[in-house]
C-alpha cells in the first residue's frame, strides 16, 4: 500500500506540469474588445493637430460614406509598422480619419512626413477621452465606421498586409 503511496505526489507534478505546458502551448487571447462595436459614436468634436488638416467630430461619419477611425500616436512602434497598409487602403478608395492619442504637432508632422499620410482628417486627443469612450485599449487600434456613424467592427493591434482585402471589401460592402 506504501509503495502505491509513493507515485501520488509525482502524478500531481506530472499533471500540474501539463497544465502549465498546455497554458503556454495555448495562451488565452487576452485582447481587449469594445463594447460599442454595434453602436455609434460618441459625441465627440477634436481639434486638429495638423494645421493642414481639419480636427474630428463624431457628425463626419454620418454622412452615408463608410470610413475608418483609426487610433494611433507618433511614438508608437507598430503604428509605423501598420502605414504601409493604411496608405495602401487610401490608395484603394477606403477614407481614414485618425486620432492622435496624447501626441505634439510637431511630432506628427514628423510621423507623417516620414510613413505617409493617408489621413483625411486627424483630431488631437490629448487625454485620450475619445479612445476611453470608443472602447480602445492601445494604440494602433482601427475601427469601421458605416455611413451612419455605427462602429461595425474593431480592429485591434496593428493592420498587416493580409488583412487590407479583407477590410477594403468590408468597407465597400456598406455602401
Amino acid at each position: 500500500m506504501s509503495r502505491r503511496l509513493i507515485w501520488i505526489p509525482f502524478g500531481i507534478a506530472l499533471t500540474l506540469l501539463g497544465l502549465v505546458a498546455w497554458g503556454l502551448y495555448k495562451p488565452a487571447d487576452r485582447t481587449v474588445r469594445s463594447a460599442r462595436v454595434g453602436q455609434t459614436l460618441p459625441a465627440f468634436d477634436l481639434p486638429p493637430i495638423v494645421p493642414t488638416k481639419p480636427g474630428l467630430a463624431n457628425a463626419r461619419f454620418a454622412t452615408g460614406k463608410p470610413r475608418l477611425l483609426n487610433i494611433f500616436a507618433s511614438w508608437c512602434i507598430p503604428c509605423v509598422a501598420e502605414a504601409p497598409q493604411l496608405l495602401r487602403l487610401q490608395q484603394a478608395g477606403v477614407v481614414i480619419d485618425a486620432v492622435a492619442i496624447r501626441d505634439t504637432r510637431a511630432d506628427i508632422a514628423e510621423f507623417l512626413a516620414r510613413n505617409g499620410d493617408p489621413y483625411a482628417a486627424i483630431g488631437d486627443d490629448k487625454t485620450s477621452s475619445l479612445q476611453l469612450a470608443l472602447g480602445s485599449s492601445g494604440v494602433p487600434e482601427t475601427f469601421v465606421i458605416d455611413g451612419r456613424g455605427r462602429i461595425v467592427q474593431q480592429h485591434v493591434g496593428d493592420i498587416r498586409e493580409e488583412e487590407v482585402p479583407g477590410l477594403i471589401a468590408l468597407v465597400r460592402g456598406l455602401r
